[in-house]
């Protein structure tokens, strides 16, 4: 047996962005993984999807994996393949805030640098792998924790990863109902009240010290807070907007996940019972544990 050296697979997290006050700072990976087998040679670029967005995205050069394996070969400076091969089995949900484009999009820089490095000798490290997705995504909450792993604080030029305490139980209810982040984004205000983003200022250094150490409910509760973002985009979604209002009124630490329209809770022993009754029959209940390790690589072998 041997690796084969033009083939690599990846494997990346759904991540969860902003989670409440946290607006492109905190970024949080969760154990729900697409996988991407990638080869290069000499055939024309093809892709086969299973699962999410199968029958929907591009099965050529437009495909955003390829895109994005193109714009890594140029970063790296190595020469580009004839063609890109590329076998897609997707679990994370498209358009529903759980971080498939950035999925996608590290899928592609992991996969590129692999096979660059394999085939020529190319250096290009974890910093510069944060940068190109942070440049291609447009901002870095959910390629951080996808390429890093457990709780991330991005910012321009860095990160810092964190693992939330053993007791914290991520869920997610994803809806029947799509939304695009172009669309979320564009509906935020160009300014906020001061008062607003002093708010969200403590209470996303209180979540980080809520999500680290011994989880408590109460502490989680003011924890998520929002005012910079969440309501301004609620028209977009109110069945969203909804849920999470009729969960935090139990005492729920809900928020919208990302750009929504996914919703995200953290379930601890007080509120486990609580969660259930109140999603519609239509929306998916997803229990997940955080993934500690973000993105992995690896060679496949062959006889």
């Amino acid at each position: 047996m041997r690796e084969h050296p033009l083939t690599v697979l990846v494997r990346t997290p759904a991540t969860s962005a902003n989670l409440g006050p946290g607006f492109d700072t905190l970024g949080l990976a969760l154990d729900l993984h697409d996988e991407v087998t990638a080869s290069i040679g000499g055939h024309p670029t093809v892709v086969e999807v299973e699962g999410a967005g199968a029958g929907e995205v591009d099965t050529g050069e437009g495909h955003l994996i390829v895109r994005t394996m193109r714009r890594a070969f140029d970063e790296i400076g190595v020469a580009q393949p004839e063609g890109i091969r590329l076998t897609c089995v997707n679990r994370i949900p498209h358009a529903r805030g759980l971080g498939s484009s950035s999925a996608a999009i590290v899928a592609g820089i992991l996969a590129a640098r692999a096979l660059a490095e394999r085939l020529s000798g190319a250096v290009f490290d974890d910093d510069k792998v944060l940068a190109l997705a942070t440049a291609i995504e447009g901002h870095p909450d959910n390629v951080a924790p996808c390429l890093r792993g457990g709780l991330t604080i991005s910012w321009d030029s860095g990160v810092c990863r964190l693992l939330p305490h053993g007791d914290i139980r991520p869920v997610v209810l994803i809806p029947p109902f799509r939304l695009s982040t172009e669309e979320a984004r564009g509906l935020l205000p160009e300014k906020v009240p001061h008062s607003d983003a002093a708010v969200n200022a403590g209470r996303a250094a209180l979540l980080v010290a809520a999500l680290t150490g011994t989880p408590e409910n109460s502490v989680l509760l003011a924890a998520t807070e929002d005012r910079l973002h969440q309501r301004y985009r609620a028209p977009a979604m109110p069945q969203t907007a909804d849920l999470v209002e009729r969960l935090r009124s139990k005492g729920v630490p809900a928020v919208v996940s990302g750009a929504g329209p996914t919703v995200l809770a953290f379930s601890t022993p007080d509120t486990q019972d609580l969660i259930e009754p109140e999603v519609g029959i239509d929306w998916q209940i997803q229990p997940l544990n955080v993934d500690p390790s973000g993105a992995t690589v690896q060679f496949p072998e062959t006889r």
